[in-house]
C-alpha cells in the first residue's frame, strides 16, 4: 500500500526552504485535499479561486504560485488547478510554464481573471508546444492582447492534446482571430473553443469569414463561442452557408451581436436541413417577432435535433414568442427554451403557461414561471440560462444541478466543464 503523500507538510516545509510566508487559504485547501480520501484514488481539482465567497481568502501572488508550483510537481494525483480571480502577472505566468512543461498529470488549469499579460501568454503558450495531458485551459479576461493571441495560434499548430481553449475576454484582435481560425483548419484535437469579445474595428466582419472557412473543413469542433463579435447578417450568412457543410458542430453562441430578424431567417434555413447543432445561443440580439417565426417554422416543420434555444432580450413580442411555443408543441425534441426579457402579452403569458403546466416545458429549462393576478397569467424571471455562472459562482458555493447552466448538461465536451 502507497504512502499518502502529505500536502500541507510539503507546502509548510517548502515555504520555509524558500523563505517565503504562508498563504492561509492555500494551506487550508491542502490541509482538506488531505482529508480527502477520493484525492489518493480518483484524483483532485485543487480550487483555489480568488473568489471563494464560502472562506477567508488571501488571494494568491506570484510569490505564493512559486512555492505552489513546486509542492504540486510531484503530486500526481492533483488532475485540476483552479487559480481564478488572484493577482498573479507574468511572472507568475513564468513558474505556470515551468510547472507545464514539467507536469505530466495535470488536465485542468483554470486562469480566468489574473493579470496575466503578452509575455506571459507566451510563456504558457511556448510551454504548451511540449505538454502533452493538459486537456482544458482557461485564460478568460487575462488582457494577453492581440500579440498573446498570436502565441496561442502558434500553439494550435502543434500542440494535440488541448480540447477546450477559452480566450474569451482576452482583448484578441483581428489578426489573431485570423490566425486561429487558420490553425484551426488543421488543429483535430479542438472540440471547444471561446473567443468572445475581441476588439475589432473594422465593420467587413473578415473575422466572421475566415471562422466560416475554417468551419467547412474543421470535423471536430463542437463548440464554439463568437459573443460580441460586432457581427451582423452578412457575418450570420457565411456562417451559415459554412455551417451546410458542417458535421461536427453541436453548440453555437452568437449572443451579444447584432444580429436582426435577416439573420434568422439564414438561421432559419439552416435549421431545416442542419442535423448536428443543439445549442443556439442568440441572447442579446434583436430578430424581433419575423426572426422568431423564421425560427419557430424551422423548429415546427423541419428540425428535430436542436435541444436548447436561447432568445433572451431580443425585442420579441407576443407574435414571435406564440409563434415559439407552437414550435415546441410538435417539436419534442426542443427541450430548453429562454425567453425572459422580450416583450410578453397576455396570449405569450398563457402559452408558456400551458406549455408548462401541460409538462411539454419543464420549469427546470426554462427561465421564466407562470403566476396569475386578478385572473391574468403573467411570467416571472428564473434564474436558469445557459451559461448563468460562466463569469461567478453563487455565494452559497459550486451550484450541484444544471438549471442555471443547462449547455453543460447538454454538450459538454470535456473534463471540468
Amino acid at each position: 500500500m502507497s504512502v499518502r503523500p502529505a500536502l500541507l507538510q510539503h507546502y509548510v516545509q517548502t515555504c520555509q526552504n524558500l523563505g517565503q510566508p504562508e498563504n492561509p487559504f492555500i494551506a487550508r485547501v491542502f490541509q482538506e485535499a488531505d482529508k480527502n480520501d477520493k484525492t489518493w484514488t480518483e484524483g483532485i481539482t485543487l480550487k483555489i479561486a480568488g473568489n471563494n465567497h464560502l472562506a477567508p481568502v488571501q488571494r494568491v501572488t506570484d510569490d505564493d504560485l512559486q512555492v505552489l508550483a513546486s509542492v504540486l510537481r510531484n503530486a500526481a494525483l492533483v488532475t485540476g488547478l483552479d487559480l481564478r480571480y488572484n493577482v498573479l502577472t507574468d511572472a507568475g505566468a513564468k513558474d505556470v510554464a515551468t510547472f507545464l512543461e514539467e507536469n505530466s498529470t495535470l488536465r485542468y488549469l483554470n486562469l480566468m481573471f489574473n493579470d496575466i499579460g503578452t509575455s506571459g501568454a507566451e510563456l504558457i503558450a511556448r510551454a504548451l508546444h511540449r505538454n502533452e495531458t493538459l486537456v482544458y485551459l482557461r485564460m478568460t479576461g487575462n488582457r494577453i492582447g492581440n500579440k498573446g493571441g498570436m502565441f496561442f495560434a502558434s500553439m494550435l499548430q502543434i500542440n494535440s492534446t488541448i480540447e477546450k481553449l477559452d480566450l474569451g475576454d482576452c482583448d484578441l484582435g483581428t489578426q489573431c482571430l485570423v490566425a486561429i481560425a487558420t490553425a484551426l483548419t488543421q488543429n483535430k484535437s479542438v472540440k471547444a473553443i471561446n473567443l468572445n469579445r475581441p476588439l475589432l474595428y473594422s465593420q467587413q466582419e473578415e473575422t466572421t469569414v475566415h471562422v466560416a472557412v475554417m468551419l467547412k473543413s474543421n470535423s471536430s469542433l463542437v463548440e464554439l463561442h463568437l459573443r460580441k463579435h460586432e457581427m451582423k447578417n452578412f457575418g450570420v450568412e457565411q456562417l451559415c452557408e459554412a455551417l451546410y457543410e458542417n458535421s461536427s458542430l453541436k453548440y453555437l453562441d452568437l449572443s451579444c451581436n447584432k444580429i436582426t430578424c435577416d439573420g434568422a431567417k439564414f438561421l432559419g434555413q439552416l435549421l431545416k436541413w442542419n442535423q448536428t447543432l443543439e445549442i443556439l445561443d442568440l441572447n442579446a440580439n434583436r430578430i424581433e417577432d419575423d426572426g422568431a417565426i423564421y425560427l419557430s417554422e424551422a423548429l415546427a416543420l423541419y428540425n428535430r435535433t436542436l435541444q436548447a434555444l436561447s432568445v433572451v432580450s431580443n425585442n420579441i413580442s407576443g407574435k414571435g414568442l406564440v409563434a415559439l411555443s407552437d414550435a415546441m408543441k410538435t417539436n419534442v425534441e426542443l427541450s430548453y427554451i429562454y425567453i425572459w426579457g422580450n416583450k410578453f402579452d397576455e396570449a405569450s403569458c398563457t402559452a408558456f403557461s400551458e406549455l408548462i403546466q401541460a409538462g411539454r416545458l419543464k420549469p427546470t429549462r426554462t427561465d421564466v414561471e407562470p403566476y396569475e393576478v386578478d385572473g391574468h397569467v403573467r411570467l416571472a424571471e428564473l434564474s436558469h440560462g445557459l451559461q448563468k455562472h460562466y463569469y461567478w459562482t453563487p455565494r452559497c458555493g459550486e451550484v450541484t444541478d444544471k438549471d442555471a447552466n443547462a449547455s453543460l448538461a447538454i454538450a459538454a465536451v470535456s473534463e471540468h466543464l
